[in-house]
């Protein structure tokens, strides 16, 4: 079975680039994030042709999850259970961004997920981050142990590790690296997950994302903030995983690229 995640970026713009992955890769599960668009404008058909089902949520301009499946899709869940809203500046009431979406395939639960950004260290939003992070802690503890191979993908927006980004020095007191989010983590780790870490191809470091910016990606400039999180049924099953850098490259990329998981279930 292999299964994969990618934050796409805009389906919308990236259309052309993930159906071309679908056909090359063909993955049997794909985790998206990142979709830009509400889930009644998702191109359910163009991916339909190539054989997947999806499941989305998005409610469109940002934010945006979902799960493209050949195996199956039961037991969608959209949002996590007591998942926290966010308070815009300036707002009357909280928003619930659409970040999180569990679904069953072929017997394995997966949660595709897009942690929010922080913005900065001490904007509401960073405190909305670390909430989400707890959230989603709560719904490991309760789902995790069902007899079945579990997981959570997608872009968490943190580094692990200093290793996990170009240099460290760049960062400080930046987001994606402070102790409460690495915590945050730790705090997944400790509800019964581990890191599918991924074998390097062409450098030591296998990032996940580079900016658009400043020449970042032929620079190796990146950062390794995609991220699979799984039991120890779902890990003891990894046959291989690796970053597609190859999907970052040229026209109308994505600023990440997928990262793909093997497992002999």
């Amino acid at each position: 079975m292999r299964i994969a995640t990618w934050n796409l970026n805009s389906v919308t713009a990236r259309l052309p680039r993930l159906l071309e992955w679908l056909s090359a890769a063909s993955p049997d599960v794909l985790c998206v994030q990142e979709l830009k668009c509400a889930s009644d404008m998702f191109p359910v058909a163009e991916v339909a042709a190539l054989g997947y089902e999806v499941a989305a949520h998005g409610t469109g301009r940002w934010n945006g999850v979902g799960v493209l499946s050949r195996v199956g899709l039961d037991e969608v869940r959209r949002g996590l259970p007591g998942e926290p809203g966010y308070l815009p500046e300036g707002a009357m009431f909280e928003v619930n961004e659409p970040r999180a979406i569990g679904v069953s395939c072929a017997g394995v639960r997966l949660w595709s997920v897009y942690v929010p950004n922080g913005r900065y260290v001490g904007h509401a939003h960073y405190d909305y981050k670390l909430r989400f992070l707890e959230a989603l802690r709560d719904t490991v503890a309760a789902e995790r142990d069902h007899g079945r191979a579990f997981a959570v993908l997608g872009d968490f927006n943190i580094a692990p590790a200093d290793d996990d980004v170009w240099d460290i020095s760049a960062f400080t007191d930046s987001t994606h690296v402070t102790e409460p989010e690495r915590s945050a983590l730790a705090a997944l780790r400790a509800a019964g997950l581990a890191d599918v870490y991924p074998r390097a191809l062409k450098y030591d470091v296998p990032f996940t994302y580079w900016d658009y910016r400043a020449g970042a990606f032929p620079k190796n400039m990146g950062m390794r903030i995609d991220l699979a999180y799984g039991d120890p049924r779902f890990t003891g099953a990894v046959s291989d995983s690796y970053v597609d850098r190859e999907a970052r490259k040229g026209k109308g990329a994505s600023d990440h690229a997928p990262l793909v998981i093997d497992l002999d279930l």
